[in-house]
């Protein structure tokens, strides 16, 4: 039981520091819930590590977890062609992939 609340503790953090992260860019992203997730998840670890290879411990915390977690939103939009304010011209919400 403690496996499965610990698992949702981190989901719900990846969710909000992935959210923080997409409210920071300007412009609509059309990524789900899971993609926000992930980009929070991965922002968080890599603000992590940074901070262990500086300080040797670990005192990033949120903020360095958001903006870790921006910089691969833009990262994101870059790869679909996109710019700082516009998310390219990837999938908008309601459109399907095969015509």
């Amino acid at each position: 039981m403690d496996l499965i609340v610990y698992l949702i503790a981190i989901a719900l953090a990846g969710l909000v520091v992935g959210a923080l992260a997409r409210l920071a860019l300007p412009g609509p992203d059309p990524m789900g819930i899971l993609a926000t997730i992930g980009v929070g998840l991965a922002g968080s670890f890599v603000a992590g590590l940074v901070t262990m290879a500086i300080w040797g411990r670990n005192v990033g915390g949120i903020t360095l977890s958001i903006l870790f977690s921006t910089v691969i939103v833009y990262f994101i939009r870059r790869s679909r062609g996109g710019t700082l304010t516009d998310p390219g011209p990837g999938l908008r919400r309601g459109e399907r992939r095969y015509r």
